[in-house]
């Protein structure tokens, strides 16, 4: 009986892990969501999405107040130099637009920015699934998702991934 509980617990771990491969598209309710450009006005994710059209897209979902999203800035602006081509999308969770903006040009933040006004536990981040900061998506030059879940910017699955749509 315990082995069969054992697997049981084992076989569940290892699905609740899963980054739900084989999602390669945005739901409509992730689409329609309002974030707050650095303009303060709302813009919705498909938007910001349609700006970066015929390209590549590493999503960087971070706050301010998340230790592990600002030791992997460094990784970030390493991306950014291996890989010029790709542009980069910032979505900050932080707790108030005066902290998101202070923390971009603390550290020195390249791309496109915008704030999740709900946070990483509103109705954006439950629509892509945000269990953890610092999150990458990569979408590729066709809109399509390529990779829905990295925490690490320096992960060998988001560089195999970016590699691969060069």
């Amino acid at each position: 009986m315990k082995k069969i509980l054992f697997l049981f617990v084992a076989v569940t771990a290892l699905l609740s892990c899963s980054d739900k491969p084989g999602k390669t598209e945005f739901s409509k309710q992730t689409l329609s969501e309002k974030l707050v450009g650095l303009d303060e006005v709302s813009i919705t994710f498909d938007e910001i999405l349609k700006r970066h059209e015929g390209s590549t897209v590493v999503i960087d979902v971070w706050a301010s107040w998340c230790p592990d999203c600002v030791k992997g800035f460094p990784a970030v602006a390493a991306l950014q130099k291996e890989f010029p081509e790709v542009d980069y999308v910032f979505l900050s969770a932080d707790k108030t637009t005066a902290s998101w903006k202070e923390a971009i040009a603390k550290y020195d933040l390249q791309g496109d920015h915008y704030y999740i006004a709900d946070g990483m536990k509103g109705s954006f981040g439950k629509s892509i699934t945000l269990d953890w900061i610092p999150r990458y998506i990569v979408v590729d030059k066709t809109g399509k998702i390529a990779l829905f879940k990295a925490i690490e910017a320096d992960a060998t699955e988001l560089i195999t991934v970016l590699k691969k749509l060069k």
